[in-house]
């Protein structure tokens, strides 16, 4: 849907010096026709300026039409906006990857959404913040555990997940499930997770580690809860209390929090989607002491219309502080939408010195 715009653009003049600026705020409030070609066009048509004295301007495409003007093939001033054509084309093929029992090659993708190999490419990345391949990749993740609950084997799974062999899953399986697909399948079971719950100035914090690395950070107001979060993970993994040596992890990780800027040096086993580790990864990459906007972080990862889509990573994000997505904020700057509470956002970035 075309953005409402502050300007009117009722005069020709204020019309006339759209066209020429290829204003696309006007788009959508009126069309301008030219005499010579025949045709209408949006004022943001990118087609070769006309003169003033073939212009005429129209308060809408049927106004245009009525007065024996056709389309523009290159604006397409009667159809929605350039933005809305490619949304309405990636989620369709999201939506054809999502159905196909085999992943769709890229030539078939882009020529479904009417456009060449490199453009749909381009643009589906710009969209979802990833490429097809990725996406794919990640839906067959997601189709893998849902197979992996219920099927009665580890090889019908893989099978009905869309792989080919069971090889291809059990090299793809650390990447995808974090484990191997038979541990995934009992809930984690044989996994050996140590944890051990304690306290910091922002509230009760769960620490808890894999033996690739710190897989979970989470704070919140009671101890039992977090402790349960972290069960209803790993459902079946063995849990186990943090020993001594542990508990030094834990002291490291409450004095990062307490302290941001002195950085944390420990492993970690960040497990999720392609996009979301993108994210996370960018996230990791924002000082300490600055704020990024959700649409600026979508610009970083070369998606701009994936502002709503970087949110969702970020409340997905079972590693506080250690990503740090506290330092992500509304357009206007204001505080919203972190997993631990906004009070707690607050209390990060001042001590960050960002607020």
């Amino acid at each position: 849907m075309q953005a409402p715009s502050s300007k009117r653009f009722d005069t020709n003049d204020e019309r006339w010096a759209a066209v020429r600026a290829r204003d696309a705020a006007a788009d959508g409030l009126f069309v301008y026709s030219v005499r010579s070609t025949g045709v209408y066009c949006r004022p943001s048509c990118p087609s070769r300026p006309a003169r003033r004295e073939n212009v005429a301007f129209h308060d809408s495409c049927a106004d245009a039409a009525a007065a024996g003007f056709r389309a523009c093939l290159r604006c397409r001033p009667d159809q929605p906006p350039l933005a809305e054509r490619q949304a309405a084309a990636v989620a369709r093929a999201c939506r054809l990857i999502e159905q196909a029992e085999e992943q769709p090659d890229l030539d078939s993708l882009a020529q479904e959404a009417g456009m060449s190999r490199f453009h749909f490419h381009r643009v589906f990345k710009a969209h979802t913040g990833i490429t097809p391949k990725a996406y794919a990749a990640a839906r067959r993740a997601e189709r893998l555990k849902h197979e992996l609950a219920q099927a009665p084997t580890v090889t019908t799974a893989a099978y009905d997940a869309g792989f080919n062999s069971s090889a291809r899953l059990y090299a793809a399986s650390n990447e995808v499930l974090g484990m191997t697909p038979t541990r995934f399948r009992a809930g984690g079971s044989g996994e050996s997770i140590r944890f051990a719950v304690g306290g910091c100035s922002l509230g009760a914090i769960l620490v808890a580690s894999t033996a690739k690395g710190i897989c979970a950070i989470l704070i919140g107001d009671d101890p039992e809860l977090l402790v349960r979060d972290l069960q209803d993970r790993f459902p079946r993994a063995e849990l186990q209390g943090g020993d001594a040596e542990f508990e030094r992890t834990v002291a490291l990780v409450v004095g990062f929090v307490e302290a941001p800027g002195i950085g944390l040096d420990l492993p970690l086993d960040v497990r999720g989607t392609a996009f979301q580790q993108r994210v996370w990864q960018a996230l990791r990459e924002i000082p300490a002491g600055q704020t990024v906007s959700y649409a600026e972080l979508a610009q970083r990862l070369g998606m701009p219309q994936g502002a709503r889509a970087v949110a969702s990573a970020c409340a997905a994000n079972a590693l506080a502080v250690a990503v740090p997505c506290h330092r992500v904020v509304r357009n206007d700057g204001a505080l919203s939408g972190y997993r631990w509470g906004v009070e707690r956002k607050q209390a990060l970035l001042e001590r960050e010195g960002s607020r």
